[in-house]
This record gives structure tokens, sequence and C-alpha cells, in this order.
């Protein structure tokens, strides 16, 4: 390989000495430019080297793997691969601002595929999966908006994520033009007027678009189709110059801005819609249409020959399509149109690679592989590996018989990890996320992608703060995305590590204190989610105690909700039956909730000053409010607790206990109220409703008066 001398960098380090550096590699190569360019940030602030120098070495080196030498003021750069030159680069500039020196380096990723799961709203016609919540309606624009992508994929490059997966029901009419079926592309950027009201299903399914919407649509962003699709080629380009694979995932079937919309209150699991009106060309929801199988099919090459930069399709056996008791199956559809549709493209690109990620969701392996055996290209499996709650258990259980049901067919699995627990706060546990990568059985690994259904993460809206309004969501959960990003990268960061970085962000504070107390403020929600457990995103909010169907989760609900399944924690019920179990007690669970909370408390007033930032400020006040939350919770469990055992027993004692716990939890619910209405806007919650502190607030309270009416 040819090495370019592409120019000298000349920084000025003291008012008596110059310094010239001179970093040697391919110009031409965008990941690496992209790695100098870190490079260049970071070369001020050392003045020992004087060349740095990029070396391409094919089959010296595992895929993405880097190997840094640092000796007589000159730094190389080693790899096999383009990506594996770009994080050695990155790996330069950060040990250059973390130490002002680096240090012979070889990394080795510990997961290969490492990703972000993204539902886009690409417009009220064709939405993300549930665009009923602020995130969503919110951000449409944000999705036309090309520094938004190039900033969201720079981070996710410099924290080694390399994939980006993107989730839409139906996004072919905003992002292609069919010759056969001409009248589908959509012109514009659509949003609706119809205000979200937290009414579970106002909408139609959370796929789907309903009459209501398109009744109420606003154009914000002229914009034809072709100049969407070169929007989309670009944003992809980019992605691809930042070492980072696209995938395409799809909900079926919901062929939104192509079928007629539906009716609101829409629900129509695993039936045909007979009456449904048609749409488009003749297309419908409905499976049997053949005018369905010829679009789709003619979609997915479309899309494949539109975009060269998309590595793969996943798709979903969705709940609106007809169930497989008949003799046409969801496994026959999907093999007809996504299956038919990928080979038909590759006629036209006999070298282009498709992979292939087919969800484990309304199927299962043998209806999958009836129809899949001879696909050419990659084909993998996706599961949902903690259910909607990564923030509950660091070692979850759930994808036992997946992995099971795989191992007969050779396959590997991408791991869903949804995120429907923490939207507002800033998290921070490196230990529970190092725990939770090393618990993936590699060997059946195929990567992740990690994300939410209904919350998309684009650019903060519920911030009242002026300085942090409107910045980006993975620049406010910086911590957090870095965390999942790099110690899935590299499993051995440590806390001097993380100590450095939070340095880096806040010179101002104690790095080592900060460190220590966010990672003690971050225990609390996953212990509350193990005790108070629900599987799915609609069912739970515990940031606001409410869920879609059922609205606030009150003393009741606490008494019986089951504790995460195989955990040994008794639920109050439970426990009252058995209080000499030597399972875990639910007390024993609020203690250590307590404690923690306690700890954040003490702790944060200690680094509370007025020479912070902004950010810092808002920080800290985020791990109080998490504590108030945590002191909430805690009081619940053993209010909850006392009124089982007054309830089996009749002893009066305990309801008079359980009531003064509920007392406490207003106040311990005041204090968080007063913390998130200082620094953020209520917020609809696609999946779980209206997330306002103050009107939950009567709910809290009124959870005495269900104790005090106990006899």
């Amino acid at each position: 390989m040819r090495f370019l001398l592409v120019f000298a960098l000349i920084f000025i380090l003291n008012s008596c000495s110059n310094n010239t550096f001179t970093i040697t590699y391919d110009e031409r190569n965008p990941k690496v430019s992209f790695a100098v360019l870190k490079i260049e940030e970071s070369l001020s602030k050392a003045s020992e080297y004087k060349t740095i120098s990029f070396k391409l070495e094919k089959g010296a080196h595992a895929p993405q793997a880097y190997y840094i030498e640092a000796e007589d003021k000159k730094i190389t750069i080693s790899a096999a691969d383009d990506l594996g030159l770009m994080y050695g680069g990155l790996e330069v500039a950060e040990q250059l601002q973390l130490n002002q020196s680096v240090e012979n380096t070889t990394h080795t990723p510990y997961i290969l595929k490492r990703g972000l799961k993204m539902n886009i709203p690409l417009d009220a016609r064709t939405p993300g999966y549930d665009d009923t919540g602020d995130a969503a309606q919110q951000n449409i624009a944000h999705v036309w908006d090309w520094n938004f992508w190039k900033s969201h994929l720079d981070h996710m490059a410099i924290n080694r994520y390399n994939v980006l997966t993107l989730w839409n029901p139906h996004p072919f009419p905003s992002m292609i033009k069919q010759e056969e079926f001409p009248d589908v592309a959509l012109h514009d950027v659509c949003i609706t007027t119809l205000k979200p009201t937290g009414k579970e299903n106002e909408w139609a399914e959370p796929q789907m678009v309903s009459r209501n919407v398109v009744e109420n649509l606003k154009v914000i962003k002229k914009i034809d189709i072709d100049q969407k699709i070169a929007f989309w080629q670009k944003v992809m380009q980019y992605a691809h110059n930042r070492g980072i694979d696209i995938y395409f995932f799809n909900w079926n079937l919901c062929a939104n801005g192509a079928a007629a919309p539906v009716e609101p209150f829409y629900r129509t699991y695993g039936q045909p819609l007979w009456n449904e009106k048609p749409g488009k060309h003749g297309i419908n929801n409905q499976m049997d249409n053949p005018v369905n199988v010829a679009y789709y099919r003619n979609a997915v090459a479309t899309f494949l020959k539109t975009y060269p930069h998309v590595k793969g399709i996943g798709v979903t056996a969705g709940e609106h399509m007809m169930d497989d008791s008949g003799v046409y199956t969801r496994e026959q559809w999907i093999w007809e149109t996504y299956g038919l549709g990928i080979l038909e493209a590759k006629k036209e690109m006999p070298e282009r690679k498709v992979d292939f990620i087919h969800r484990v969701w309304n199927t299962n392996m043998d209806k999958i592989f009836k129809y899949w055996t001879e696909y050419p290209d990659s084909f993998e499996a996706s599961y949902k590996y903690a259910k909607a709650r990564l923030y509950a258990t660091p070692t979850p259980n759930f994808a036992k018989n997946h992995i099971h049901s795989m191992k007969t067919y050779g396959l590997k699995s991408w791991w869903n990890l949804r995120n429907d627990d923490i939207f507002v706060h800033r998290w921070g546990n490196p230990d529970y996320v190092r725990d939770f990568i090393n618990h993936f059985e590699k060997e059946h690994t195929a990567g992740f992608y990690m994300g939410s259904d209904g919350y998309f993460w684009g650019r903060v809206f519920n911030s009242k703060t002026p300085e942090l309004a409107n910045e980006m969501e993975v620049n406010k959960h910086w911590y957090r995305f870095m965390m999942w990003g790099r110690l899935a990268y590299n499993n051995k960061l440590d806390s001097n590590f993380f100590t450095k970085k939070i340095t880096q962000r806040f010179p101002e504070t104690n790095g080592s204190k900060l460190y220590k107390v966010w990672k003690e403020a971050s225990k609390i929600i996953p212990e509350v989610n193990k005790f108070h457990w629900n599987n799915w995103d609609y069912q739970w909010s515990v940031e606001a105690c409410i869920d879609a169907r059922n609205g606030f989760h009150d003393i009741n609900r606490f008494i019986t909700n089951p504790t995460l399944k195989g955990s040994n924690i008794l639920s109050p019920l439970e426990y009252s039956e058995n209080p000499e179990s030597t399972k875990i007690s639910p007390y024993q669970m609020a203690k250590t909730i307590k404690l923690n909370a306690s700890e954040t408390l003490k702790e944060v007033e200690k680094l509370k000053n007025d020479d912070n930032s902004v950010e810092l400020s808002i920080l800290l006040e985020d791990l109080e409010s998490m504590a108030y939350l945590g002191h909430y919770y805690a009081s619940k469990i053993n209010a909850a607790t006392e009124l089982a055992l007054f309830t089996k027993t009749k002893k009066e004692q305990y309801k008079t206990e359980a009531i003064q716990l509920l007392k406490d939890c207003v106040t311990y619910w005041k204090l968080y109220s007063e913390i998130q209405h200082k620094n953020y806007k209520p917020q609809m919650l696609a999946r779980t409703g209206n997330f306002d502190v103050y009107e939950i607030l009567k709910q809290v309270e009124n959870d005495v008066k269900i104790a005090e009416s106990l006899d």
C-alpha cells in the first residue's frame, strides 16, 4: 500500500517552543481521515511525539483490531482493516487527551457487531413504531436534518458502534420511487396536528396510520422524493465513512403510506381485514392480497438498488398478519416478498451481499426454515434478550430456549436490547454494563443493537434549561451511550478509565467521587425493576410509576405484582404467605434501595459548587432525582409488605405502619417532583402515557386513602 505524506501539523505549545508533527496516512480513506482529525484536535496537548503513521497490514490482525507502538517520539498504528485503523487512531487521540502520552496498546473487539436501534419517525404517513409520544412528534423534523445525522454518526464511531439499525413499519413510500407503483412515493414531510392523549390505540395500533392522523396533516418540510432519496444516500454514505453498517427493520403487514388509513382503535392481531378499503394501486394490509405481494417484493428490490450502503434487512412476522393455521402462512408471505425481493435485486447486483435478520416474534425456527434454507447470504435471528427491561438485571436468562432452538440450524442471534426504562435521567454504572455484556453467550452471539420502542433518541425536547435545550440525546446521555459501545469493544475498561473520562468532561469537580456517586444512584432503577417486574414497555414506566392500560401502579398493584422470575425475590403477597422463607424479602430489597438513595444524596451534596457547569449541576440534580425516586419506591415496597401482612393477620400495627410509610411516599414524590418540574417539561410517553409528576402526585396521595380504607 502507498502511504501519503499529507501534511505537517504545527502547534505552539507554550510561549517559547514550537513543535512540528507529521502524520502519514492514506488521505483517500475517510475512516482514517476521521481518526486523524481527532488526533489533530489532541496533539497540542503533547510535545514529545514527532511522527504518527498508519499502516494497513492485511492478515496481521483480527478484524477491527489494532496495535499501537509508541517509542522514540514516534507512534505507529497498525491494523488489518480500515475500521481497525480508525479505532486505533481514535485510541491515540483519546490517550493524548487523557494522559498527554501514548502507551503501547493492542485491542481486539469483544463483540464484533455493536449497534444502536432507532425507531425512526419518517413522517406522519410513514411513522415509526408508536409515534404517539412527544419524543417522536418533536423529532420528525430532525430525522430529515443532515446536521443531526452527521453528529449522531460521529458519536457512534467515537463510541465504537459499527451498526445502526433503523426501524420503521413501512419506510418505502418516504424513501424510494417505484416504476411499477408510481403513486406510492410521498413528497414532502408531514406531521399530524392531532394531539396525543395517552389513550391506547386512539391513533390506531402502534404500527399503523389511522384516519385521524391523515385528516390532520401539516407539511413541515417541502421536499420531493428525489431529494429524499439523495438525502438518505448521503446519510448512508457518511455512515459507511464512519465504519457503520446500516440495517433496516420492518414490521408486517403495515403498508403505511400505500394502503388506506385504518380506523381509530384498530385492533386485529392475527386476523384478516375483510372490510379494509383498498389503497393506492389496490394495496392494503391483507396478507393474501396478491397485489401486496408484488408491491412489497418490488419495494424491497428497489430499496436495495437505491441504497447501495444498506448492509441488511430485518423483518418481523407481524401482529397484523393472519395466523399460520391456514394454507398461506406468514413465513411464505415473508419469503415471497422480502426473500424474493432481495434475490431480484441481486440479479442486477450479483456481487451484493445482503444480510438478513429474522426476528423471532410470532414465529419459530421450524416455520422460518421451511423457506429460508437456501438463502445465499448471511442469515441470522434476533431476540429480545432482556424483554423490554434493559435496566433490571445484568444476567437475564430469557434467551435460553431461543439459543437451544438456534443450535439445530447453526444460527447466531442478534440481541435486541430494549431500554424502555430510562428516558429522562442520566444513568451511569459501568460495572452493570460490563456484567451484562459478559453474560452474552458469545458462541451464539452475532451482535447486539440497543434502543427503545416508542422513544426516538434524537434531540432533547423536554429540557427547561436553555443551555441544554435541543442538544443531542447522545450528548445528554453521553456516559450511558459511551459505556455500552466502549465496553462491548473492550470489556476490560476499568474504573480508572471512566473516572478520567468524567474528569475530562467535568474538570471543575472531583472525577473519582462523581464516578462513585453516579454508579450508586444508577443502582436504584434496576433494583426497583427487579422487584416490580413487568415484561413489556406498555406495562410499566419506572420513572413515572404508570402504564398504558392501568394508569398509576397503586399500592394494591405493589402488593400483588410479581418479582423478576428466577431472581429469588419475594413479592409482598408471597412474603405474607411465608415470612420464614430464606428468599430475599421485600424488606431487604427496600433496605438496599434506601441505602443506595441515602448514600447518593449524601455524596451529591458534597459535589455541589457554584463553579459547576450548567451540565454538571443538572447531572447532580438527576442523581438526586433518582435518589428521591428510590426513597419513594423503598417506602412503597415496605408499605405494600405491611398491608399484605395486615390483610393476612388483621393486626392493626401493620396498617398503621403502612399508612405512615405511604405518607413518606408522598413526601419523597414531592421532592422528586420539585427536581423534575424544575428541569423538565411534562411529556407524553408513547408506550405508557402522560409523565406529569404533579398529576401523578394526586395518585401517590390516593395510596394513603386506599390504606386507610382497608379493614
